[in-house]
């Protein structure tokens, strides 16, 4: 979860940075952070005041979400997703969790919640996807095996 937040902090999102993480067998696979498709605007950079335009729906008109860039670049490179797990500092929207399942990961740990961040009454993706037989659980560091 550590290098989830630490990718989340290199999206160039006004609104919010979410970062994420693909492992399988100990191994990570892949990772990703809030932002738009390669080789068009960084957010920070053409609407540095208010972030780029909203969709009908209020959500980023132009950004893939950390979750779909992470999946979207293991696939690209060759990666089985079957099995793997991710870790993403927030917990995915219901699109998301559509395309973690189809894409036959198992487990998702997140840190934060969706539903709190845009004021929603549940978090439904989360509730998708345990729904559908894949552990969505929230984040909480072991400190008592934690090494300092």
């Amino acid at each position: 979860m550590n290098l989830a937040g630490d990718l989340a902090r290199r999206s160039h999102c006004v609104k919010a940075q979410v970062g994420a993480v693909l492992t399988k067998d100990t191994r990570i696979i892949s990772v990703g952070y809030n932002g738009p498709p390669a080789g068009t605007h960084n957010c920070d950079e053409e609407w540095p005041e208010s972030g780029c335009p909203r969709d009908a729906r209020g959500s980023c008109s132009l950004a893939l979400h950390a979750e779909e860039n992470t999946i979207l670049y293991a696939v690209k490179n060759g990666a089985k997703l079957d099995g793997a797990t991710m870790y993403t500092t927030l917990s995915p929207c219901l699109p998301c969790a559509r395309l973690i399942y189809s894409a036959g990961i198992t487990k998702v740990y997140y840190q934060h919640s969706y539903a709190l961040y845009k004021g929603l009454p549940s978090d439904e993706g989360v509730d998708f996807l345990n729904r559908f037989g894949v552990e969505a659980v929230r984040f909480t560091p072991d400190t008592e095996n934690a090494t300092f």
